[in-house]
């Protein structure tokens, strides 16, 4: 088989570019074939029509496997594929409000709020503080006191509203559907 090394992105070692005096050499099967020069673990990978493989560098002496690296390889970027398939990407929507908005404002922004946490994203509630409301933050936790009861059915708060910048945030998260 003899893979050339010239187009290898990764760092593992194949076939002539494998340097050591003493390798533990594996077959493909699971089975040894024992402490041997480099040479001679790579003239039985040519000899079986395979690859030589270093997998493990650091160890003392370095372990080879003989295998098809190319299959191999296959295998692993079909592993990686399947588990960003399975990779749950989660979507933060940001509700902005302010301090003197109104309550009919708030029922507006809270319906969306909820549309959000029934397709399962999570939503960060922010209240800007302009100019002298930034004297007082507490106006801007009373917002998000008063917007929480309006979706905590559906909802659990990851954190207390809390002053960040000129900006008072409160983070939240669907609730967990339980499976039958």
């Amino acid at each position: 088989m003899s893979f050339k090394n010239n187009k290898k992105q990764d760092d593992t070692l194949l076939n002539e570019d494998i340097r050591f005096k003493e390798v533990r050499c594996n077959a493909d099967d699971g089975s040894s074939h024992g402490i041997m020069t480099s040479r001679d673990a790579l003239a039985l990978a040519d000899e079986a029509g395979l690859d030589l493989v270093c997998i493990a560098p650091n160890a003392k002496p370095p372990v080879v496997k003989i295998m098809n690296y190319g299959k191999f390889k296959y295998q692993q970027e079909k592993k990686i594929k399947e588990a960003k398939k399975n990779q749950k990407i989660i979507v933060t929507k940001e509700i902005k409000l302010s301090v003197k908005i109104a309550q009919n404002d708030i029922d507006y922004k809270v319906k969306h709020a909820r549309e959000f946490l029934e397709k399962g994203n999570h939503v960060k509630f922010r209240v800007f503080l302009r100019g002298r409301e930034m004297a007082n933050p507490a106006a801007g936790a009373e917002v998000l006191t008063r917007v929480w009861p309006m979706v905590e059915d559906i909802a659990s708060k990851e954190n207390d509203p809390k002053l960040e910048g000129r900006y008072v945030n409160m983070l939240v998260v669907p609730l967990k559907k339980e499976k039958h």
